[in-house]
């Protein structure tokens, strides 16, 4: 069987920028170029921020990815080429969240389900990658259902949510205000559209950009200079500003809170801080700062590697069932074949025995079925011990014998794209009947 092979540049040796350079085109034009070689007969291409990988099946797969690689101008040493074992496992650790930056992380299975989709329908994939990646997803979804890996917060902006969700029981119905519009702000926003909440308040010293996350997600943009208006109002206040200086001094949050009859919680993750620190000393105001994230984020990712080995688990068994999933594979390639090529035979010898019994009789709609379910119990009864052996073989390792067969009754056709008919099949069948004593 012609195998998988891979390559991978991903954030564990590359830079971002040196992730980029190698990246050259469109997906579609990077798919077709891959799969318009010769010697391609599969291919998929996965592209995310932290990574670009290959996946192909061609009987040259080392040479191909070398060149591919350099054509791409990508150095060699930021660079992981695996074979078809190492390939597969690799593919189930990253369905499974193990080979992302944030352990147990849920955007890459989803990833992999739309650039696998992308590739199948662009008619780049065969059986043998079909087979792969429909297991990837399969282990992907199984880890995260069994496991715990994809559980709690693990960056500063999720976890600042979840600490307000569990301060308060549940963000439902509360209105939250987001000082800062950069990365930790933009998760925070995102991690909060998803919550069942009455109303998000983005400000921003931009304020076009407090608009286009206000946009996107269902809330509200607000001037830097304005949040004195809204704090009054809010339940939860997430200030995350590259500021030299307090955002929210003693003096603001006290004005705000006067005659307040409710909490409000103060989530400070910038550095250095947005919040001046006295303000936890008033009445109804509760202020946690970066320090209490760390220790959910890291109680987090400590619970998400002790999953880990769960998953580790799940993965060498599923790899072992993928495997023999390809070993049968095989023999049902050789098996389909063989079956066809008798079947052939048989209609072509009942049709001549048709011909010469007409000659002499009228044969009539009953014979001609008694004929053909004679001719067909003979085939399945001949080729019935013989599918079992192959399949024995197969399930068995012995590739050996599989390929002797496969020679002997020329059904080795192996990934050949163009062609109907194996090249030097006549002549090799002759050869092998002779090496091993077969008699037409």
């Amino acid at each position: 069987m012609t195998e998988i092979s891979s390559m991978v540049i991903s954030h564990k040796k590359a830079k971002v920028e040196e992730m980029e350079s190698a990246w050259h085109g469109d997906l579609d034009g990077l798919l077709h170029n891959l799969y318009n070689h010769e010697y391609v007969y599969e291919c998929v291409v996965l592209k995310t921020c932290n990574r670009v990988e290959i996946y192909i099946v061609s009987p040259k797969s080392s040479s191909i990815l070398f060149s591919f690689a350099k054509e791409m101008g990508a150095s060699t040493h930021i660079i992981d080429f695996y074979g078809h074992d190492e390939s597969l496992e690799h593919l189930l650790r990253l369905s499974g969240g193990l080979e992302s930056m944030i352990v147990g992380e849920d955007q890459i299975l989803g990833q992999i389900k739309d650039l696998y989709a992308y590739s199948k329908k662009a008619g780049t994939t065969g059986k043998i990658l079909d087979t792969a990646f429909e297991k990837a997803i399969q282990v992907g979804k199984k880890i995260r259902n069994e496991t715990l890996i994809n559980k709690g917060s693990v960056s500063i902006g999720s976890a600042a949510v979840d600490l307000a969700e569990d301060i308060f029981g549940g963000l439902t119905g509360k209105s939250v205000l987001v000082i800062g519009a950069g990365e930790i702000g933009v998760l925070v926003a995102k991690a909060l559209a998803e919550k069942d909440i009455e109303a998000i308040y983005i400000a921003n010293r931009t304020f076009k950009k407090a608009e286009e996350i206000a946009y996107e997600l269902g809330g509200h943009a607000v001037k830097l200079d304005d949040i004195r208006s809204y704090l009054p109002g809010a339940d939860v206040v997430i200030s995350g500003t590259g500021a030299p200086h307090y955002i929210l001094t003693r003096e603001i949050i006290e004005k705000a809170v006067k005659d307040r009859d409710r909490k409000l919680l103060l989530i400070d993750i910038a550095n250095p801080r947005d919040i001046e620190e006295s303000v936890a000393e008033l009445e109804n105001v509760e202020l946690c700062n970066i320090d209490n994230l760390r220790v959910i984020s890291e109680r987090t990712l400590k619970m998400r590697k002790e999953e880990a080995k769960k998953a580790e688990a799940i993965i060498q068994d599923e790899i072992r069932l993928l495997n023999l999933q390809y070993k049968r594979q095989k023999a049902d390639r050789l098996i389909s074949e063989l079956y066809r090529q008798v079947y052939d035979v048989r209609v072509r010898e009942r049709e001549k025995a048709v011909n010469r019994l007409s000659a002499y009789h009228t044969i009539g709609e009953i014979e001609t079925e008694v004929l053909d379910d004679l001719t067909h119990s003979i085939v399945n009864k001949i080729l019935g011990e013989p599918t079992k052996v192959l399949r024995q073989a197969a399930e068995l390792g012995n590739e050996e014998f599989l390929d002797v067969v496969s020679k002997v009754f020329c059904l080795d056709k192996d990934r050949v794209r163009v062609e109907n008919v194996k090249p030097g099949c006549t002549k090799e069948q002759a050869q092998v009947k002779e090496q091993y004593a077969v008699k037409d």
